[in-house]
């Protein structure tokens, strides 16, 4: 359970980073004919927006944060079956989170979806590369808690009976 709170506070730290960068995005539409921010730097706030706001907001909360607080709970038991693989899926999560804010710092403005024309070559470059470590290290945190969980409900089905 302590490590469903430690990806709640990752995922609350996501969420308050893809707020400030939501209310970017909502202040440069206030007044048409003047831009807060550059069509560049928009472009970059766009991208960290919405990579911060499912990869570091909804996922840890959802998936990493309800999933190690609910499914020892709904289940009986007392902790997952993995615990060491627990605990290293959610301490991935900061790694991760490091190598998105080296991507921020190189400007990333490729879109969340990284669809051409802006992920071509004009507009990649190192941080665009930060940016791809940080979600194969998310993706590999997702992975680990998603095999903890498969191997929890069906080693805890396995324990039950007919009569239970």
């Amino acid at each position: 359970k302590r490590i469903g709170v430690i990806y709640t506070v990752i995922g609350l730290w996501g969420g308050f980073l893809g707020l400030s960068l939501s209310f970017l995005i909502r202040l440069n539409f206030l007044d048409p004919y003047y831009n807060v921010i550059s069509p560049e730097v928009y472009n970059y706030v766009i991208t960290n927006h919405g990579i911060v706001m499912i990869f570091f907001f909804l996922m840890p909360i959802l998936i990493g944060g309800f999933g190690n607080y609910l499914l020892p709970l709904l289940l009986g038991l007392p902790d997952l079956n993995l615990p060491r693989l627990n605990v290293l899926s959610a301490w991935l999560l900061l790694p991760s989170a490091i190598f998105l804010s080296l991507s921020m710092v190189g400007g990333v403005g490729v879109g969340w979806t990284f669809y051409p024309p802006l992920s071509g070559g004009d507009y990649s470059g190192w941080g665009v590369n930060f940016l791809m470590l940080s979600l194969h290290v998310a993706g590999a945190s997702s992975i680990f808690s998603s095999l903890n969980f498969i191997s929890t409900i069906i080693s805890a089905m396995c324990d039950y009976t007919v009569s239970r």
